[in-house]
């Protein structure tokens, strides 16, 4: 095998060897370069705040790409196929090792080499916090892992979901009924859990996945969650995190922070990391956590993010390699020069803030006005994020809908913010005023709760006749 943790030690020419070497360098660009049939294509050593991209480190013997206590770079349009030897191991497309944290690795290929995507964790040293980009949508990330962990399991899990004879699913509701398509769509068991102020149920979630090893996973969208708002508390957080050493082998948190910088107001809540969580205990290889730009720029045309353990990101990288020789780098590019750092990011969704908040504000204040303390219904007052929930008495959710409907006011179907469309009370509605004008928001409200009031209306009624 070779050493993956030796440093640039002259003459250990068992890893040194490359078409290119670059040590204690900050600030470099090391690009458009053919490094072709060699040991290794581009070794650097503590490499920090550079660019490596649109190079070919293919067909070498030892790795295309060796990045050992190397931070903060953007590893971007590569192509290091087929590097590997017969006989030895631990050759790969690209290594980070001793260190190597916060890279950004996107729109490479690292295919049919001996690993596509090696991320040593040797002498208790690891490689932490490196993001693979991939193509527009968050929720396609989200759709591979579970598809990979069906089809391959994940680090060291003792086989794949499918050899299992039921794979089930806990679904914070009410949730994000994408999420609920996917896991439907592959046949996995739905299993709702209620959702509070601090997020899901957590007595309940531990309860459920310590007396059933067939539930496998979780969907999580923990900061505004999708449709309440709720934030998930610290103590929610650092317990769903805990929850692989109470589940079955094989058990995943798919963490959706889709909403992790759309706060509305300043005193918004915020979310603790999971990953520090994860680590403490040893988990992390048990979550993926899962992020876009799609309601930051532009939806459907952002750059999505997924983050997890080094072991999870080496194995899910090299199942994308085969998928995809890689993602929209025009687009990349352009969210890079347009986002830039975090100060620009937080001005930008100030400007969302200043443009959702007041349609926000006349939903909650018409709701407030006409419903407030009449038994009709009840909803959430969120501090970001996207949606208002709003519950009516039981029963009263699809009659809603359906006058809505009739009279020209498209809402959400009634029952889509649960697994299989089944609201269990028949009673949730998800409300979204980002996208109209203000007036057609006030407009819209308005029409809702004359429909609330009519439907309530005619539901006593017919208690009272019957």
């Amino acid at each position: 095998f070779l050493n993956i943790n030796v440093g640039p030690v002259i003459p250990n020419f068992t890893n040194l060897g490359g078409g290119l070497y670059a040590r204690a360098v900050d600030g470099a660009l090391i690009r458009d370069n053919v490094l072709r049939d060699q040991e290794n294509g581009i070794d650097g050593y503590t490499v920090t705040n550079s660019t490596i991209c649109g190079n070919d480190a293919s067909d070498n013997t030892g790795w295309g790409i060796h990045l050992n206590g190397s931070t903060n770079n953007l590893i971007d349009d590569n192509i290091a196929d087929r590097c590997t030897r017969i006989g030895l191991g631990d050759s790969a497309g690209l290594l980070l090792v001793m260190g190597s944290h916060d890279n950004t690795i996107t729109g490479n290929s690292f295919r049919h080499s001996g690993d596509g995507f090696f991320i040593g964790n040797e002498n208790g040293c690891p490689s932490n916090d490196n993001l693979i980009a991939g193509n527009n949508a968050s929720l396609e990330l989200m759709h591979d892992a579970v598809v990979f962990s069906l089809l391959h399991g994940g680090v060291d899990s003792p086989r794949p979901w499918i050899r299992e004879p039921v794979v089930k699913f806990l679904c914070p509701s009410p949730g994000y009924d994408r999420h609920f398509a996917i896991t439907e769509s592959l046949g996995i068991e739905m299993i709702p859990v209620p959702v509070r102020e601090d997020g899901p149920d957590v007595d309940l979630v531990e309860e459920l996945v310590g007396a059933d090893a067939a539930i496998k996973g979780m969907w999580c969208v923990p900061r505004f969650s999708n449709p309440t708002g709720c934030v998930y508390s610290d103590d929610t957080v650092a317990r769903i995190a805990a929850l692989p050493g109470l589940a079955g082998a094989n058990f995943l948190v798919m963490w959706d922070n889709a909403y992790a910088v759309h706060t509305l107001y300043d005193d918004a809540p915020a979310l603790a990391s999971i990953a520090d969580h994860c680590r403490a205990r040893g988990t992390l290889d048990q979550v993926f956590q899962f992020g876009s730009t799609s309601k930051i720029t532009f939806a459907s045309a952002g750059v999505a993010f997924l983050a997890s353990s080094p072991g999870n990101l080496a194995a899910l990288s090299k199942h994308l390699s085969y998928q995809t020789i890689g993602p929209d780098k025009v687009n990349q590019l352009r969210h890079v020069r347009f986002l830039r750092d975090m100060d620009k990011l937080s001005a930008h969704m100030a400007k969302h803030a200043a443009l959702i908040r007041p349609r926000f504000e006349s939903v909650l204040d018409t709701l407030e006005s006409e419903l407030a303390g009449t038994g009709m219904g009840s909803w959430t007052r969120p501090r970001g994020g996207y949606f208002i929930s709003f519950d009516t008495l039981p029963g009263l959710g699809r009659e809603v809908v359906r006058l809505a409907g009739a009279i020209g006011v498209k809402l959400t179907p009634a029952g889509a913010t649960f697994p299989y469309g089944l609201d269990p009370l028949d009673s949730n509605i998800r409300l979204s005023p980002t996208f109209a004008t203000e007036q057609a928001v006030k407009d819209t409200v308005a029409a809702f709760v004359v429909c609330v009031r009519l439907a309530t209306v005619r539901q006593k009624l017919q208690q009272q006749s019957g």
